[in-house]
């Protein structure tokens, strides 16, 4: 078992002007679990694919322990990457294909067999050692992928999107039984997708990329309560943050037709800034819902346009002029007893202790 270092590392490719991955600088500790996550073309794969040896670093450094590996081949790093599309060989059995890697390496059949015997019964594949590939699911064969990088017991696991090829119901218990595995083994692993709730299901930390800069990396209780900055609060979090523009006034912003206090703090950062408005983050689940009963706020009118009814709750899709201009999408959630109908109105107030408070000029976070 190893920790692995990222210290600025950086790839261009041949005739670009922009790196796909900028001074990535993480340490991931021996035996975590990280999950890089981030849009099509952040630089994810790219990352992953430095640290496997198969993408050349063209500054900074990849340590794997206390070894340099930047300039290692892949075979040299002692690590297992599984892959989105498996990569079995067709014409071997399971058994083969698990321990085809050993077999290259010079080990007895014996231990071959003792090793990968082991890792079936981990993950369940005893009974299809025999079998080919085409005679296996698709959740088979990249538990299949899974067994083959276990058996090498290496010092890394690198992941990259290993279950985007899967439906939707096998995904969620594939990404357990990963996750589980993974700390049963307590061997570090680097997790590439793209998926939000994957990474925050899965990952001891998260880091979020775009554009090949790292956003944020922390827990994933953390970076769902304190995104740094606009666009992981955008990104985290399903249905995602509601953003929206809104003036300052004394003491608060305009939410509407109500004044939502802010920190002094926040209101400060943003005077030095000189906006004159901030961008607030409120989730669906953190919008109370006002009658304007006994002298309440009256907060936001939201048109209801949409209804996603989920049994327990629901979320209610719609319109609202938020910030004084032209009405913006706002999702909010509610009881499963209490679904609006569509077309009415739903007078909603954030929760001040529960809202986000971003510079609407630089997009970095202002609340404490």
């Amino acid at each position: 078992m190893a920790s692995v270092t990222f210290d600025k590392a950086t790839r261009l490719y041949p005739g670009g002007t922009k790196p796909a991955v900028d001074q990535l600088d993480i340490e991931i500790a021996d035996g975590e679990f990280l999950v890089l996550v981030g849009p099509s073309g952040c630089g994810k794969s790219t990352s992953l694919r430095m640290l496997a040896g198969l993408e050349d670093v063209n500054g900074g450094a990849i340590r794997i322990g206390d070894r340099d590996v930047t300039h290692l081949p892949p075979k040299d790093r002692d690590i297992a990457m599984v892959f989105q599309n498996y990569a079995l060989y067709p014409h071997m059995t399971v058994a083969d294909n698990m321990g085809f890697a050993l077999k290259i390496a010079g080990v007895n059949k014996a231990e071959i067999r003792a090793k990968v015997e082991e890792a079936a019964k981990i993950l369940d594949l005893t009974q299809y050692l025999d079998r080919k590939p085409k005679a296996l699911s698709g959740g088979q064969r990249q538990r299949v992928a899974m067994g083959r990088a276990i058996v090498r017991e290496p010092q890394v696991f690198l992941m990259d999107e290993p279950l985007s090829n899967l439906d939707a119901k096998l995904r969620v218990s594939t990404r357990t039984q990963i996750a589980s595995l993974q700390r049963r083994l307590g061997i570090t692993t680097v997790y590439v997708t793209h998926d939000q709730v994957e990474a925050l299901t899965m990952g001891d930390r998260v880091a979020v990329l775009k554009d090949g800069l790292l956003q944020q990396v922390d827990t994933p209780r953390n970076m769902y309560d304190r995104p740094a900055n606009l666009f992981v609060a955008g990104f985290i979090g399903s249905p995602a943050m509601n953003l929206v523009e809104v003036p300052i006034t004394d003491g608060g912003v305009m939410f509407g037709d109500t004044v939502v206090p802010v920190t002094r703090g926040a209101l400060a950062a943003a005077s030095a800034n000189g906006d004159r408005t901030v961008t607030v983050g409120v989730r669906p689940e953190h919008f109370d819902i006002s009658d304007g009963a006994a002298g309440g706020p009256a907060g936001v009118a939201v048109s209801v346009n949409v209804v996603e009814e989920l049994g327990a709750d629901g979320y209610v899709y719609g319109t609202a002029r938020v910030g004084g201009g032209e009405p913006e999408d706002i999702v909010v959630r509610v009881g499963g007893r209490a679904i609006p109908a569509k077309g009415s109105a739903l007078h909603v107030v954030p929760r001040a202790d529960e809202m986000h408070v971003f510079s609407t000029s630089t997009g970095e976070r202002l609340s404490d």
